[in-house]
């Protein structure tokens, strides 16, 4: 007994230790979605994350320990999203055709994330520093987490809602498309980009590589649209609506 709390005490000091963890959860989380025949309720980034938030607490493992062994997945978040370039440079003449449509819809999708958001905040008697953290939801969250900081938001908080609002699209962004009878799988792509970022981009390559492209070009210029939009959103509604 004494050897194995050795050996435990050892492992978890070690930043590979957590690194293994975190690509052994979602191989398992994956493993599950896919025998559920791609369940969406059994979204692999959400079961991944609650094996691991198990993990930490049943270990009592610190999220600062944790993370410098997950840092370098964290590092490979970036060439993930250069990689999305590769399915649009391959969809590039269909981009290239529907660019109005794009525009149109990226802007009524980032406006419609954006105040919807503030909207069921504020209704709930959210205060300004909550709007502010809630406002860039549908943003992926480097940029999420800035923008909420320059408008007086808490990055950490912003970051989490990020996190839900992606795995919630993933979940039932598929279905409700469906159900509305959305089938252009290029429009599909742009309203699961647009809604739920990286996430949900995720689901959409899983789904057809139109839509992930799609999805792809939404993540980016709907963080581009928001970055532009909000601060500007945000100081004419501080005039308006009482935080």
């Amino acid at each position: 007994m004494g050897s194995l709390q050795e050996t435990w005490v050892y492992l978890s000091a070690s930043p590979l230790f957590h690194l293994t963890m975190t690509l052994v959860a979602f191989q398992i989380a994956n493993w599950v979605f896919e025998k559920a025949g791609r369940n969406p309720l059994l979204n692999p980034v959400l079961g991944a994350v609650l094996l691991l938030v198990a993990l930490l607490v049943v270990t009592d493992t610190d999220y600062g320990t944790y993370f410098e062994g997950a840092q370098f997945v964290h590092f490979l978040l970036g060439p993930a999203t250069v990689a999305l370039a590769v399915p649009l440079y391959r969809q590039w003449t269909h981009v290239r055709r529907s660019a109005l449509a794009i525009t149109v819809s990226l802007l009524c999708g980032s406006l419609t994330a954006i105040l919807t958001a503030i909207a069921v905040a504020w209704l709930l008697g959210g205060s300004a520093q909550v709007l502010a953290s809630v406002a860039p939801k549908s943003v992926t969250a480097p940029v999420a987490m800035a923008i909420a900081e320059e408008l007086g938001g808490v990055p950490s908080l912003t970051a989490v809602l990020v996190i839900v609002t992606g795995i919630f699209g993933a979940m039932f962004g598929p279905a409700v498309l469906s159900l509305i009878g959305v089938t252009d799988l290029r429009a599909r792509g742009l309203a699961i980009g647009t809604a739920s970022h990286g996430i949900g981009t995720a689901r959409a390559l899983q789904e057809n590589e139109t839509a992930g492209a799609f999805s792809g070009l939404a993540m980016g210029l709907n963080a581009l649209a928001t970055a532009l939009l909000l601060p500007i959103l945000w100081g004419v509604l501080a005039k308006y609506l009482t935080f």
